[in-house]
């Protein structure tokens, strides 16, 4: 009877380890579902996102030629106006020089007598003779 008992413990104990990885088992395969879903989604999302990425690469490398472009179109402008400049600063400083020299010519000073004082300082006589 002895050996019954512990054979039908055995039967029920196996049983229920059957039981219990059966339904291991299927908790596995349903997260397993759920995962290939999941994955399935991020999937498609991926594909619509590297779809949106080529289009933008696509349109800042136009962006990039236009303003490329633009900006060839737009160098000689800018060089014009940096010669435009260079001759303004000539006829500046020629006008400058010649009214210099006019003024010069036509108001000279008297020259500045430079006195030495008993301190050794040299002072310069401003006053008019």
């Amino acid at each position: 009877m002895l050996i019954q008992l512990s054979v039908a413990f055995a039967a029920a104990a196996f049983i229920a380890l059957a039981v219990f990885l059966i339904l291991t088992l299927r908790k596995g395969m349903t997260t397993l579902g759920e995962t290939n879903k999941t994955l399935g989604e991020v999937r498609n999302a991926i594909h619509g996102l590297t779809g949106e990425a080529t289009q933008l690469i696509h349109t800042a490398n136009q962006v990039t030629r236009d303003v490329k472009g633009k900006i060839k179109t737009i160098d000689p402008i800018f060089e014009s106006a940096h010669n435009v400049g260079e001759v303004i600063q000539t006829v500046t400083e020629t006008f400058k020089k010649n009214a210099t020299d006019i003024g010069q010519s036509l108001n000279p000073e008297p020259e500045k007598a430079a006195v030495k004082s008993k301190s050794g300082q040299i002072r310069v006589n401003t006053k008019f003779q």
